[in-house]
């Protein structure tokens, strides 16, 4: 099966809503506000990328320039439909972003995620990414919710 990893364009919207339901991540409908800067102002620092496979997106990665930084970058969303789970899709586009970030001159990579016990596949998923847990925020989304504070290192 061929695949192909490319950055999101308007068409797509309605089936990454489908992936975004499928995946869970967040409710499909807070899309259109999400990516409308990146689809209208082609200034947007934003980087909203997909992969295709049989001519549709099945997956969904955002992120963007941390403020107040210099070439750090914050992977805020990444997803794959449940039924391509499982298939190297998420390495793949995590190194996408890794290598777009990288000819960007960009020198860090921050990806953030709960600490409940749900989420320990997704931790895993991103040390088996080879990036460092680098903090803990105790009860940051809410009472008994962490944040988990992963880091890579893109260039020197």
């Amino acid at each position: 099966m061929s695949r192909q990893i490319r950055k999101v364009q308007k068409v797509d919207i309605p089936e990454l809503k489908k992936v975004l339901d499928s995946s869970e991540l967040f409710p499909s409908y807070l899309l259109d506000d999400m990516i409308s800067d990146y689809l209208h102002n082609e200034k947007s620092m934003d980087i909203w990328f997909t992969t295709i496979a049989q001519g549709k997106p099945v997956s969904i990665g955002y992120c963007a320039p941390e403020r107040l930084t210099e070439g750090t970058y914050n992977l805020y969303a990444i997803a794959v439909r449940k039924d391509q789970q499982g298939k190297g899709i998420g390495k793949e586009m995590m190194e996408y972003i890794e290598n777009e970030l990288k000819e960007n001159k960009c020198r860090i990579l921050i990806v953030e995620t709960s600490g409940k016990p749900d989420f320990a596949l997704t931790r895993e998923f991103y040390l088996k990414c080879n990036y460092t847990k680098q903090a803990v925020i105790p009860e940051f989304y809410e009472k008994g919710d962490d944040k988990i504070v992963f880091w890579k290192k893109l260039v020197s």
